[in-house]
């Protein structure tokens, strides 16, 4: 069975695309399903955040090949940005310390070397022959990688940009998730999407109708892209809830999203239909997932590489009634976070049906 690719993009950046990649990540594996994270933002926080990397001897592990195999994201494509002789494979993923059902591909700052060439395959590649290897290279590396490790479900962390690599990522994929902070930059992010994302659809249909592209080592796939929710996070709550000034952009957000956001997706296919919202115990308008700071947590969490609802009184440092309080925030990030991967399971079992 082919695995389901959810991407995580918005580009607004300091959003916490990477920290609910990983929260996220770990908590839909906890539920019986084999699940990646593929790292395609150059700044790699997402494989930091995983990995550690504080030592060379770290690093090195995901430098280059081994064996053979690609070790991170821009080696894993060389082959067709390159043009060298062997075909693309899977890439050799680590497994995520503390679940045996998480793996990561690792990202790599090269990836951002590939950003000319692709938008140039990608505007001129049905008319320039040699370059029409590229367009389908992102997904089909993904798609060999999850084959290779049985991956039920992908979850790819994107750079804050509207680059080519950004438009065929979202593109080819199944589903997209926007995660976005409660302030006046992110509600201009929804109307820039609002006007971005059918072009995007638009050129991907275009694409997957070419036959140079069709007849190419790696085929540009069908594109179907739809959209999953979003995720508001990041604000100071107050007694429980959002402050005052925070709900007041959350409001607008809402607005944005169910007024002109949804409305622009629907005329353009970019939609579930509501049925499948329905089902899925949610409605797109309101949030997938909606919750406060991580505050301090968030800093332990990278320390120890495990999400904020696995970290221990040990790795937390606390004693006493402080002690208490972060875990009551834990168990209520664990039950926002549980549900969230309850729905998007239901989402992806309806699409897969």
């Amino acid at each position: 069975m082919v695995a389901t690719v959810i991407s995580l993009f918005n580009h607004k950046g300091g959003v916490s695309k990477t920290t609910t990649a990983f929260n996220l990540g770990w908590m839909i594996a906890r539920k019986n399903k084999n699940v990646l994270l593929v790292d395609c933002d150059p700044q790699c926080n997402l494989t930091g955040m995983v990995l550690g990397l504080e030592d060379l001897e770290n690093a090195d592990s995901i430098q280059g090949t081994k064996g053979g195999r690609p070790m991170n994201m821009r080696e894993g494509l060389a082959p067709a940005f390159e043009s060298r002789p062997a075909l693309i494979q899977a890439v050799d993923c680590p497994q995520v310390p503390g679940n045996d059902r998480l793996w990561l591909m690792p990202g790599h700052i090269g990836l951002a070397e590939y950003e000319v060439t692709l938008g140039i395959a990608q505007e001129l590649s049905g008319s320039l022959v040699t370059l029409r290897n590229l367009p389908g290279s992102l997904r089909y590396l993904i798609d060999k990688t999850a084959e290779a490790y049985s991956i039920d479900i992908v979850l790819v962390d994107m750079s804050p940009s509207l680059g080519a690599v950004n438009k065929n990522l979202l593109a080819t994929s199944n589903l997209f998730l926007v995660p976005m902070h409660p302030d006046y930059f992110s509600t201009m992010a929804i109307r820039s999407l609002t006007g971005v994302l059918p072009k995007w659809k638009a050129w991907a249909s275009s694409a997957s109708q070419m036959d140079t592209l069709k007849d190419a080592e790696y085929p540009f796939p069908q594109s179907n892209p739809r959209f999953l929710g979003h995720v508001i996070q990041k604000y100071r709550p107050r007694g429980g809830y959002p402050s005052k000034a925070f709900q007041g952009w959350i409001n607008q957000l809402e607005v944005s999203i169910a007024d002109t956001f949804i409305p622009a997706l629907k005329a353009c296919g970019l939609m579930l239909e509501d049925a499948i919202y329905e089902a899925a115990g949610y409605d797109p308008r309101q949030p997938i997932l909606q919750m406060a700071d991580f505050n301090s947590l968030i800093a332990r969490s990278q320390e120890h590489q495990v999400p904020i609802f696995e970290l221990t009184p040990e790795q937390l440092e606390q004693v006493g009634s402080v002690l208490a309080s972060t875990q009551e925030s834990q168990r209520q990030f664990a039950k926002l976070f549980d549900m969230a991967a309850d729905r998007v399971i239901r989402v992806v079992d309806a699409i897969s049906a």
